[in-house]
């Protein structure tokens, strides 16, 4: 081989070399958009191959995702190739600087957008409770979801919790994102509701959870619709507050007693799915016989008095007066006392008592607080 050919097939050579590399010359400046795939894993981050002369590298502050998430969660090493947004061009020995995040969670905003207008519903992570609401992550984004937005009203409870929300507002200039968990609850109980009322009919015992207690009776969910336990219904005996008795989170069984479709209003009872303790009290309880009980509570016309276990009589006020000048002292709550049973209707709930063995009225007095004129629910 001559030199001449010598010199021709080494110009080729470097002709095919420039040619490749000529293939890996793009010019990569920062802002770009560029897509490549996972190749090596670092303790500082993720090694990508873009195609270029070296790889870029992803600091770990560039991926994306919580504190629980590794860089393989994130980046997995497969063949799908993903886009990273170029942040810095290159150091000292050529290699480029991405970002991942920054690309995610610009789809990301654009996404929510587009969920927005459809008015459709997310899926997010309560991160925290803060002042006036709560604060979420979804789709790596962080939003906060106001208290008048909140269904209960504990939100520690949601904390670490996946909840479905409706976005209320999003501004990714601004980064913003405001989100509804009870426009969620709302739409769901609407739909519910209406099934509900379809199916409900007075009679019926349903199952459901106290989610809150009011002075009047609690409020029972039974599935979409928050029916009213007022508070005569809770116990045959007197209560003075649902607290007494139920708390919130409490699951018990309910009869529906009223329906009010128009209003979508339903009323129940618990002491419905109690012994009715009239009914055994009628068997025990006679006129003229002497009983003893102990004093419930003390109004301005008498002391109710509970002769049986969730069954109250009536001591007048006149009795009252006649005891306190006997005994010199005065009638209490929680004070046992003697005393003849002077009229007795169980059919009307009724019982009229008397300190004295052979009483005489000249008129009936109320048996129950709610009979008496003088008293205003």
């Amino acid at each position: 081989m001559t030199t001449d050919d010598i010199i021709k097939k080494n110009n080729e050579e470097l002709t095919e070399f420039e040619k490749l590399m000529n293939q890996f010359d793009y010019s990569f400046k920062k802002g770009d958009i560029v897509k490549g795939k996972v190749i090596a894993y670092e303790p500082s981050g993720v090694i990508i191959d873009i195609g270029a002369k070296t790889n870029a590298k992803v600091p770990l502050k560039e991926l994306l995702g919580g504190p629980s998430k590794t860089p393989q969660d994130t980046l997995p090493m497969d063949d799908t190739e993903k886009e990273f947004l170029i942040i810095r061009e290159e150091d000292d020995e050529g290699q480029l600087t991405l970002s991942y995040k920054k690309v995610a969670l610009a789809y990301a905003w654009k996404q929510l957008e587009r969920l927005k207008d459809e008015d459709e519903v997310v899926e997010a992570e309560v991160t925290s409770a803060v002042k006036g609401g709560v604060l979420v992550e979804v789709m790596g984004l962080r939003g906060f979801v106001p208290s008048s937005h909140i269904r209960t009203r504990d939100a520690e409870e949601l904390v670490g919790k996946t909840v479905n929300l409706k976005i209320l507002s999003v501004d990714s200039k601004q980064n913003n994102l405001i989100l509804s968990h009870r426009k969620v609850v709302s739409e769901q109980q609407a739909e519910q509701r209406k099934d509900l009322f379809e199916n409900i009919q007075i009679g019926q015992i349903v199952t459901g959870d106290v989610v809150r207690l009011a002075d009047f009776g609690a409020f029972i969910d039974i599935g979409g619709i928050d029916g009213l336990l007022p508070l005569s219904q809770i116990s045959w005996r007197w209560v003075d507050h649902p607290a007494d008795i139920l708390k919130v989170g409490d699951k018990i069984k309910v009869e529906i007693i009223g329906v009010d479709e128009e209003k979508q209003r339903v009323s129940l009872s618990l002491k419905s799915q109690q012994p009715d303790p009239w009914i055994e009290a009628s068997k025990i309880i006679k006129e003229g016989e002497k009983i003893k009980g102990n004093v419930i509570r003390i109004k301005h016309f008498g002391a109710f008095i509970e002769v049986y276990p969730g069954v109250e009589a009536l001591l007048p006020y006149k009795e009252l007066l006649d005891y306190q000048n006997k005994s010199g002292k005065t009638l209490q709550q929680g004070d046992e006392i003697e005393t003849t049973v002077v009229r007795f209707f169980p059919e009307d709930r009724r019982i009229s008592l008397s300190l004295s063995d052979r009483p005489h009225f000249e008129h009936s007095a109320p048996a129950t607080e709610a009979e008496s004129p003088e008293i205003k629910e």
